[in-house]
C-alpha cells in the first residue's frame, strides 16, 4: 500500500530545524542585549565620572577665588573648603565654610556648582537650616549663604536673590560676585 501525503501535514523535521534556529537566535540576542547593557552600565559610569570631573576643576577654578572674595570682601579669618561635619550618624557636607570672629562676627557657606539648578538652591538653603545642629560653636554669629556657578540661567538669579543668597558667577577665569548693591542677604541664623 502506498503512502497518502498530506500537503497541510507539519514537515516534524523542518519545524524541529526552525525551532533550534529560533532559539539559538534567541540565545544570540540574549548575549547581545547582555553586552549592551554593560556597555551602557559601563558608559554611564564613564560619564558620570566625567561630570565628577568637571565639577571638581569648577571647584578647584572657584576655591582661590572665593578665598580672595570672602577675605577681601567680607572679612573673613577663616576660609576652609572640602568641609564634612558629622553628628548622630548623619552628615552636613559644604564646598566651602567660612567665617569670622570679633567685630564681623559671621558665618558664610559657600556651594559651587558648574551649572546652576533649582535643586543646588534647595540643597544650600537645608545646608544652611541643618548649620547650627552640627556647629554650635557658631551660635550668635550671622548666617549667610552663597552660590557660585559658572553657568547662571536668568530665572534661577532671581530666585537666589530672593532668597537672600549671595550670588557669584565666573568671569574672565575668575569668581566675581553677583549680588546687586541693593541686595539684602537673609541672616539664616534667626
Amino acid at each position: 500500500m502506498s503512502e497518502i501525503i498530506n500537503p497541510e501535514a507539519p514537515n516534524w523535521a523542518e519545524l524541529h530545524e526552525i525551532i533550534k534556529e529560533l532559539s539559538k537566535s534567541q540565545q544570540e540576542t540574549a548575549q547581545e542585549l547582555k553586552e549592551t547593557g554593560r556597555f551602557i552600565r559601563e558608559l554611564g559610569k564613564q560619564i558620570g565620572a566625567l561630570g565628577n570631573k568637571f565639577g571638581s576643576f569648577t571647584e578647584g577654578l572657584a576655591l582661590p577665588a572665593m578665598n580672595k572674595i570672602l577675605r577681601q570682601q567680607f572679612n573673613m579669618d577663616v576660609v576652609s573648603p572640602h568641609l564634612q561635619a558629622w553628628k548622630n550618624g548623619e552628615c552636613l557636607e559644604m564646598d566651602v565654610l567660612s567665617y569670622a570672629n570679633g567685630e564681623v562676627n559671621s558665618v558664610y557657606i559657600v556651594e559651587v556648582k558648574s551649572h546652576l539648578r533649582e535643586d543646588s538652591i534647595t540643597q544650600l538653603l537645608d545646608i544652611l537650616r541643618r548649620f547650627p545642629k552640627f556647629f554650635p560653636e557658631h551660635k550668635g554669629k550671622k548666617l549667610f549663604g552663597m552660590l557660585a556657578a559658572v553657568d547662571i540661567p536668568e530665572r534661577l538669579k532671581d530666585r537666589v536673590l530672593r532668597q537672600g543668597l549671595y550670588l557669584a558667577r565666573i568671569q574672565d577665569e575668575a569668581f566675581e560676585m553677583e549680588t546687586p548693591i541693593d541686595f539684602k542677604p537673609v541672616d539664616f541664623s534667626v
